[in-house]
This record gives C-alpha cells, sequence and structure tokens, in this order.
C-alpha cells in the first residue's frame, strides 16, 4: 500500500538537521513523487465526461481523501508559539504570521508586491510571498524523470526551449517530458519546510533575525520549558534553533487551517453543492486546452488515492512576467537558474523559471506572479491571452519602436520563455474577455472557507 508523500516528508524533516534531508533519503521521497505523478495525471474521472450538468451538479461526485485531524502534538504547538513570535526578528517587529496571515490564508493581507522588513524595518524582499497553505504534499526538488536504477545526480536539463508541450488533455504525457519539478520558494532552493522556514527568518531584507539572537530567544522565551522539556534541558544553540524550525514545520503539517480543502470546488467535487451557471462555463473554459489549458499546469482533477487536486503540478515555467517597476533597479531575477542548489548549480536553461503556484485561493490574493506585477486575476488572464498578441500592454516600447517580449530578463536567456503551451503562441484572440471573466468566476470557487 503506497505511503502518502506527507508521511515522507514527516520523516526526511525529522531527520538530520535543519539544511534538508541526506541525499539518499531525497531520492527515495523523488521516486515516491514521481510515481505518484505519473499515476496520479491519468485520474479515473478523464474516462468520462466529468464536465459540470446542465444545471451546475457533478455528475461524477467522489469522496475526497482529505488530511486527518487530531489534537496537535506538542511539538506543533510549540511551532505556533514560534509562528506568532515577532521578538525572533532582527526589529522585534516581525513574526511568520506577519506575512503568512492567517485570515488571508496563510499570505499577505496587504497589496504589497515586496514585504517590509530589516532590523530597522527600512528595507524591502524582492519577491512576492507566497501563501504557506497546501505545502503537506509539496514534493522535494528534482529534475527529469527518475532512473530507478541510480541514485546518482539528476540526468542534466534539456537545451533551452527543447520542452514537451503541456496540455490540459494530457496532463500525464506533458508531466513526464517536464522538468524540473518540485522544492519550495519561487526558485525551488529549500526542499524541507525547515529549511523554508529558516530562509525569511535571517535574510537581512526580512526577519533580519542572527544565529544569537535568535537562540537567546528560545532560551528566554515564554514557551522555552516547552522547547526545552521536548529537547532536553543542555541543548546547543544549534540545536535549539534546528528543533525550533522543526516544530514550525510541525505546526503548517499538523494544523488543519494551512489544508482545510473546504472550498466550493470541493464540495462540488463531492457533490454536496452545484456550480452557478458561469462558475461551470468557467471550469469547462480552464480544462479545454483548446482554451484556457489552465489545469495543463494547475491540475484540476482528484489524484487516483481520492485526494483534492492541488492546482499545481509543481513544476516551473519561464513566461516573462513584465518587470515590475518596484522591482530593485539595475537587477534581474533569473529564477531557479540562480536558486544556489548544489544539485543543479547555474545553468542557462533555467534562468527564468519560476515555481508554478497553487491556484486555490488565488481569488484572495493581491498581487501575483513572482515579482507582484498584477494585482489582479483579470490582468493574469489578459496577459496570458494577449503576451504573444498585444505584447504592448505589458513592456516598454524600445528605441526602434519595436516591443519585445520580456523585459525582466537578460536577452541572453529570453529563448527560454514558453511559446509552446496555449495560449501562448497562439495569434489571436483564443479567450474572449468575456470568457475570461468567467474562468475568475470559477477560480473564485477554490477560495477555502475561514478555519479557526
Amino acid at each position: 500500500m503506497r505511503q502518502r508523500f506527507s508521511d515522507f516528508v514527516e520523516r526526511g524533516e525529522r531527520s538530520g538537521s535543519a539544511g534538508g534531508q541526506s541525499a539518499s533519503f531525497r531520492s527515495f521521497l523523488t521516486k515516491a513523487f514521481l510515481l505518484a505523478t505519473l499515476t496520479a495525471n491519468a485520474p479515473a474521472a478523464l474516462a468520462k465526461d466529468c464536465s459540470p450538468a446542465s444545471d451546475g451538479s457533478n455528475p461524477c461526485p467522489v469522496t475526497l481523501v482529505r488530511p486527518s485531524v487530531a489534537p496537535l502534538s506538542a511539538m506543533a504547538k510549540l511551532g505556533k508559539a514560534l509562528f506568532f513570535d515577532k521578538a525572533l526578528s532582527g526589529s522585534g517587529q516581525l513574526s511568520c504570521a506577519s506575512c503568512h496571515v492567517p485570515s488571508a490564508h496563510y499570505a499577505p493581507d496587504n497589496a504589497l508586491a515586496f514585504a517590509k522588513g530589516g532590523v530597522a524595518m527600512d528595507k524591502f524582499g524582492v519577491r512576492a510571498v507566497p501563501s504557506l497553505t497546501y505545502r503537506e504534499r509539496q514534493p522535494p526538488f528534482s529534475v527529469g524523470p527518475d532512473n530507478a536504477t541510480s541514485e546518482t545526480a539528476p540526468p542534466p536539463p534539456p537545451p533551452p526551449g527543447i520542452k514537451g508541450v503541456k496540455s490540459a488533455s494530457n496532463t500525464g504525457a506533458s508531466a513526464q517530458a517536464m522538468v524540473p519539478q518540485g522544492g519550495l520558494f519561487w526558485d525551488g532552493r529549500a526542499d524541507t519546510l525547515q529549511s523554508q522556514a529558516a530562509g525569511p527568518l535571517f535574510d537581512t531584507r526580512e526577519m533580519a533575525a542572527t544565529h544569537e539572537g535568535v537562540a537567546a530567544r528560545l532560551r528566554n522565551a515564554p514557551y522555552s520549558a516547552d522547547l526545552f522539556r521536548l529537547i532536553g534541558a543542555h541543548a546547543s544553540d544549534d540545536m535549539l534553533i534546528a528543533e525550533a524550525l522543526f516544530a514550525l514545520a510541525r505546526y503548517q503539517i499538523e494544523a488543519p487551517s494551512f489544508h482545510p480543502y473546504s472550498s466550493r470546488y470541493d464540495a462540488w467535487l463531492e457533490g454536496k453543492t452545484r456550480l452557478t451557471r458561469d462558475e461551470a462555463e468557467g471550469l469547462r473554459l480552464f480544462n479545454d486546452p483548446a482554451k484556457g489549458n489552465c489545469a495543463a499546469c494547475h491540475l484540476s482533477a482528484v489524484d487516483e488515492e481520492g485526494r483534492p487536486p492541488l492546482f499545481t503540478d509543481h513544476q516551473y515555467e519561464a513566461l516573462a512576467a513584465p518587470r515590475n517597476p518596484l522591482a530593485p533597479k539595475g537587477t534581474y531575477d533569473l529564477g531557479l537558474c540562480a536558486a544556489g542548489r548544489a544539485d543543479i548549480g547555474h545553468n542557462d536553461a533555467y534562468c527564468g523559471f519560476f515555481r508554478t503556484p497553487s491556484l486555490r485561493n488565488s481569488a484572495t490574493r493581491k498581487v501575483f506572479f513572482h515579482n507582484g506585477v498584477f494585482t489582479s486575476l483579470r490582468e493574469v488572464l489578459d496577459f496570458y491571452v494577449l503576451r504573444d498578441i498585444e505584447p504592448e500592454r505589458f513592456y516598454p516600447m524600445r528605441k526602434d519602436g519595436k516591443v519585445v517580449i520580456g523585459d525582466d530578463l537578460p536577452s541572453i536567456y529570453k529563448e527560454n520563455t514558453d511559446v509552446s503551451d496555449a495560449p501562448f503562441g497562439i495569434k489571436r484572440k483564443n479567450i474572449s474577455q468575456k470568457e475570461r471573466e468567467k474562468i475568475i468566476f470559477f477560480l473564485q470557487t477554490l477560495t477555502d472557507y475561514k478555519t479557526k
């Protein structure tokens, strides 16, 4: 019987230091994830037409398999205290919850493209803050199809521009051809929730904590007694910090509010509600490879284990998002190729690639893409449909009077830009403005009901 990926994640996070798992264990996780991915991309629901019925009901209702709910463990309770502790930051003004706001589905509750931070609260991050929801099923980073006979380094990436075409009608075939996948952050630089938590904690532009400062706080916080009861009274500073990061990970894995699967779409999948006419049409357009083709990357079907869709394939794309005028001047965000991962190094074929986010709760977000350049779902859909048709809407005019797709990446990397996955590459408006609005109506059904 196949184990759940969250079980593997728990084992990986509990072993070793805050830096992540061993290479062999990471390979084990990768194999498990790839097996699940290749089978999950061909759900039974695709064998017959499960589009909304004329009355908006689901003709193929299922029983969703959600994460089990139980009282928080002692370690998760400690993680909750840490999650809301502003004193861990260098400024004393930021906690994890300051940017990952529970009432905003653990995403920002403001329209800032880049969050404010630093010791004096006078700096800004360089990427839009993502949501922390639905990370319990996030796979570790990997490249290409796994080789079952080898646990050596992953195969090299394809040459720039060589990739499989992704289609909502055949996600299984495209997923097998697509690399890379998995990992946390926009650029996949972390493999565990432990190492993810360390990123903003010690970033001088964000929480701006120091090793010494965090250790001192952990020894003198209101929850310190609980921490020492769990790990022993004579723990070193390194052990204190490692266990604190582990506690943060346990909180995110155990607390139901991080993965409630409580949206209207989840209820529709179980046959408990009906979609409106506009929502149902939006779902059809979302799944139609000749229209939105959204489900090619944002998988919308229940997997073979009955788990709700995450609306991401965990893979990476180079979409040539326009440059945000608020981004640091004179710099480029190269994405995956500059993530600093030892397993892939700096490879030009990955420049401009960013992780495909989940669309769950996307209707409540106020900024979109890795650089927060768009502020509404309407702008996002316009970009997808019109980028190759009316590039002047998104990119500045050059001195020679021409408009070139992509102004936030050096020209030597622009051939990495996706021009093959519909609606990109299509030189006509295959989705009308009214149809785009209906897709937004559908996306609004992915918003979770508020949970405690």
